[in-house]
């Protein structure tokens, strides 16, 4: 039972991941308000905590639905 979990677990994260490009063109995922960037020693760091949090909720609802 598990191992079963575990196993949609990475196959969620593994499709989410791989989806992540096409679904920032189309849904601003890593723009949205609550996203920071800092720019420190010529470098852009990207902290996307609403994006996180809205992709978590989408990989809850997808396991939920399984």
């Amino acid at each position: 039972m598990l191992l079963k979990w575990l196993l949609s677990i990475v196959i969620v994260v593994a499709v989410l991941g791989g989806l992540q490009p096409l679904l920032a063109r189309h849904f601003r995922l890593g723009r949205l308000p609550g996203d920071l960037t800092v720019r420190r020693g010529g470098r852009d760091w990207h902290l996307p905590f609403t994006s996180t949090v809205l992709m978590s909720l989408l990989a809850w609802l997808i396991l939920r639905w399984l």
